[in-house]
């Protein structure tokens, strides 16, 4: 395997996709001359070829191929083409179906080992839905896609990590999904996550469910019950685990550096300080003026990192989009595309 070789996934060809993959190519133009890096973009030839003519990129042209053997350092991997032009920014059940077809060729490539790694841009989960494509998200795509039943989302913004135990579903179904088992499975593949990017000893922090963690069980028990005992578990074992952190300080810690990551009860638990710390906006216009931060699925018999923001379909096709994110996920997959890592984050 050619550990400089990433798959990246165009997403929903009628969002940012397209754009902050020609970006992309633009931006690492020097890595790609000098043979540092290999991008092999998946998806849709006549959409990508057209974004690089109406953005004037200066980077590496993108050629179409059959396969990655002989392919330059930047070339496309076709999906079926579009019966048309993309209509941009509109939901539709053709573009679900082009970001369905740009992921499962993607995973194919890497379970195979003819790539290292797989990023992806965004998808519209409507348009997979109108595809006939019934997931939550890319993640649960992933685990069907790859045989796993039990992945788990990590977001990244610097050295500011946090981990998922549950995330795309409704906030009552929480409880329930955060059983012993759920909760250990995700510090494991934080640990582990933690120990492939070069921290020998990590320092991870369980955020609690409940305000105050319960405070001694008048706002509920589970903190108490549940993530309490399991943390003395791993902490007996020698692990530097704390918790339950009330998650109204677990993360201004983690931004101090007390911990390494964090592990987040629920979806908007995780994401919210993330996002607010990534995304940088102009105050006096309301405009996205930075999109940074990385979504890495831990547990797959690959290495998969994505961009942490949406098709934004509201500015696809004027040239606004930021491509930060998706930069900063190709460099994080060839980190954990390292040869001592891989094995001990699958």
């Amino acid at each position: 395997m050619d550990r400089r070789t990433i798959a990246v996934t165009v997403g929903d060809p009628a969002g940012i996709g397209p754009e902050i993959c020609i970006k992309a190519l633009d931006a690492f133009a020097g890595r790609l001359e000098q043979g540092d890096l290999r991008l092999l973009l998946v998806g849709d030839a006549g959409t990508l070829q057209e974004t690089a003519r109406r953005l004037g990129a200066t980077a590496p042209p993108v050629i179409s191929v059959d396969g990655i053997a002989d392919a330059p350092p930047a070339a496309i991997l076709p999906t079926t083409p579009l019966s048309g032009p993309v209509e941009i920014g509109r939901v539709s059940a053709e573009c679900g179906q082009q970001a369905y077809e740009a992921v499962r060729i993607a995973v194919e490539q890497a379970l195979a080992g003819t790539v290292t790694a797989i990023v992806t841009a965004p998808l519209s989960k409507e348009a997979l839905h109108l595809a006939g494509h019934d997931y939550a998200g890319h993640t649960e795509l992933l685990a069907d896609l790859t045989g796993v039943r039990d992945s788990v989302m990590m977001l990244a913004h610097g050295n500011f990590r946090v981990t998922h135990v549950s995330t795309h579903c409704a906030l009552e179904d929480v409880p329930k999904k955060a059983t012993p088992q759920r909760i250990g499975r995700v510090i494991d593949l934080t640990h582990q996550t933690l120990r492939a990017l070069g921290i020998a000893e990590p320092r991870i922090a369980v955020a609690a469910l409940n305000p105050h963690a319960g405070e001694g069980g008048i706002f509920g028990r589970h903190d108490i019950d549940i993530t309490a005992p399991l943390v003395e578990e791993y902490r007996a074992r020698g692990l530097k685990v704390e918790g339950p952190v009330p998650g109204d300080t677990v993360f201004v810690k983690l931004r101090a550096g007390q911990y390494d990551a964090v592990v987040a009860m629920y979806h908007d638990q995780g994401h919210i300080p993330v996002k607010l710390l990534g995304f940088g906006v102009d105050t006096a216009t309301g405009q996205w003026t930075a999109l940074s931060g990385v979504n890495v699925t831990l547990g797959l018999p690959i290495i998969r990192t994505s961009v942490d923001h949406g098709t934004a379909f509201d500015i696809a096709g004027t040239g606004k989009a930021q491509a930060s994110s998706l930069l900063e996920a190709i460099d994080y997959a060839l980190d954990l595309a390292r040869p001592a890592t891989h094995q001990a984050v699958a």
